[in-house]
């Protein structure tokens, strides 16, 4: 089946909100094994969207709309729909009922204005919001369905996911699965390479790779009518690409980054600590995410100036005036200070150029020294990122994670 998903309201056009919706919609459709061939963004004008709504129906089988479900002149998406489908639109009793419930729970009366939202187009079910006051709707008009969420994510990522999806597996008289393999340390040229006939000869499973946020992720899809032979067929090709990519894949479906290297430092009773200048505390804040680390996160610290360097990590002065608050021998001496300080068995820091001055021509932007304090020894790395001062800093603080991550599995730093 394809799929179209039509985003309503003047606000994404102009950029004022961003479009996560589609997002996060055409993310599940995948795992549905549903694919999307379109996403369109119509303002706040009845005439485009009826336009856009029948182009969609004309080469799309699921159309998705979002927004525009609310009480006031400028949500259209209903109307839309009834016009675009030739259908009238019929007053859902029980819709009425559930808004004016809610209005009650409030201790306030419901504005009429609000009914309109209790209006579905003739053929459609209304779904209920267990969220807001706007039901979604869904219905089959000429072999094709055409389903209505509503704009703010804390009221359609659930309707989604409860009645949605049910819905469309329903639809199906196969098993589809997914599982993601997470890679970090190579990119998608090179892992697409690597794979060869893997990713060239697929049929079933599918694998396709997507570049996000510093590592690739591997999707591997089957398509079955037997769930045992879905994991089955799943379990072999991801067999096949471990062998190839070995330690580069970090881990698998739900796992980040920061929550693999926590689970290797606690299940070898290891600590550590922190010391961050550049990447301002975004290492430990990513590490706090994850809500057992403090069996393994004891402290950190943000020392952004020369002088915070030394009176807090004991770094000296005399290697910051010789070599520079961003070098291998402050970065060694920063990572050996948090660790003698925090009493952790691994110190790390991070020191280097964000942007978008500050750079030289010995020294330029994107330049981090990554250092690691052990009981054995201490060692620093270093690397030159690109992109904005946002970007540099994440760039910075995945690459010490995963040179945390290799050196507890004693594999090579890349």
């Amino acid at each position: 089946m394809k799929c179209e998903i039509i985003a309503v309201g003047t606000e994404l056009l102009l950029g004022d909100i961003v479009n996560t919706n589609a997002q996060y919609i055409s993310q599940r459709l995948s795992a549905l094994g549903i694919d999307v061939y379109y996403q369109v963004v119509v303002g706040d004008n009845l005439g485009r969207l009826i336009e856009a709504i029948k182009l969609a129906g004309s080469r799309s089988d699921i159309i998705i709309t979002t927004g525009g479900l609310g009480p006031t002149d400028d949500d259209i998406t209903k109307l839309g729909l009834s016009k675009a489908l030739g259908v009238e639109m019929r007053l859902d009793k029980p819709s009425l009922e559930r808004i004016r419930d809610q209005f009650k729970r409030y201790k306030t009366s419901m504005p009429i204005i609000n009914e309109r939202q209790a209006y579905v187009p003739d053929g459609s079910k209304a779904i209920k919001n267990n969220n807001g006051t706007a039901p979604g709707t869904i219905g089959e008009y000429d072999n094709k369905i055409y389903i209505a969420l509503p704009g703010p994510p804390k009221e359609m990522i659930p309707m989604f996911e409860e009645k949605v999806v049910p819905f469309l597996k329903n639809k199906s008289d196969h098993i589809i699965k997914s599982h993601t393999l997470k890679v970090i340390g190579i990119g998608e040229p090179a892992i697409q390479e690597c794979l060869g006939k893997i990713i060239t000869e697929q049929t079933n499973p599918t694998v396709a790779l997507y570049a996000k946020d510093g590592e690739v992720q591997i999707r591997i899809t089957a398509k079955t009518q037997d769930p045992y032979l879905a994991d089955k067929k799943i379990e072999d090709i991801e067999g096949q690409i471990r062998n190839i990519l070995g330690a580069d894949i970090y881990g698998r479906d739900e796992d980040t980054l920061e929550s693999t290297v926590n689970r290797l430092l606690r299940d070898r009773k290891k600590t550590i600590a922190f010391a961050e200048s550049c990447t301002g505390g975004l290492i430990s804040s990513r590490f706090t995410d994850i809500p057992d680390s403090s069996f393994s996160f004891l402290n950190g610290i943000v020392s952004y100036s020369n002088e915070a360097k030394i009176n807090m990590l004991g770094v000296n002065r005399e290697t910051i005036n010789k070599y520079g608050a961003v070098s291998m021998e402050t970065a060694m001496e920063m990572a050996s200070g948090i660790k003698k300080i925090s009493h952790t068995d691994i110190g790390m820091s991070i020191t280097g150029i964000a942007g978008p001055a500050g750079g030289s021509e010995t020294k330029p932007v994107g330049l981090c020294f990554i250092g690691i304090a052990l009981d054995s020894g201490v060692k620093s790395y270093s690397y030159i990122f690109s992109g904005n001062r946002l970007k540099i800093k994440w760039q910075a603080s995945t690459k010490a994670l995963d040179i945390l991550r290799r050196t507890i599995l004693g594999i090579e730093i890349k």
